[in-house]
């Protein structure tokens, strides 16, 4: 089961706009399961429109989370505003895994839906949310945090600054 659960039924969709909103504790969730050091609030406004045997879900997903600096560690806030354009298809035929797929554009967020038009809004909403998530997101005390373990810059590393560095010796 999904930390954020928002399940849907093609053959039941509604007309209007959903916004969707992650309770406390399934932002606590979603924090433990990113690895984020906390999420603060997750909403999204999603349009669902039936296309035959398709559901498309379009809108926009916000979310204020807090996550450690990828150098130093620190806590470091972060805004996401993401747009969401999903397509919920009906469950493809088998193919061989050691087969190679070529996807269309269309094709790259497009998501099985389960038996009988059922899908998961809420859980392709959460993965949306990981995707927004910066791996490599440096605070403004990185800089620092390199100079105190002593890494260098890329510019007083490598082939070039051991050559700068014989040249100085041979001056």
């Amino acid at each position: 089961m999904s930390e954020f659960s928002r399940p849907y039924d093609l053959r039941h969709l509604p007309a209007e706009p959903q916004v969707l909103e992650a309770s406390a504790e399934e932002c606590a969730a979603l924090a433990g399961r990113f690895d984020l050091v906390r999420v603060d609030s997750l909403t999204a406004t999603i349009t669902l429109t039936p296309e035959g045997a398709v559901v498309r879900a379009d809108g926009r997903i916000k979310a204020a989370i807090v996550q450690s600096c990828a150098v130093s560690g620190e806590d470091l806030p972060v805004k996401v505003d993401e747009p969401v354009a999903l397509r919920f298809v009906p469950p493809g035929t088998a193919h061989n895994p050691d087969e190679e797929v070529e996807l269309d554009a269309d094709e790259l967020d497009e998501i099985e839906m389960e038996a009988e038009g059922r899908f998961d809004l809420g859980e392709a909403l959460a993965q949306s949310l990981a995707l927004a998530i910066d791996p490599f997101a440096e605070g403004p005390q990185a800089e620092e945090a390199r100079r105190k373990a002593g890494l260098l810059e890329p510019d007083q590393t490598g082939p070039f600054a051991a050559l700068a560095a014989l040249k100085k010796q041979l001056d």
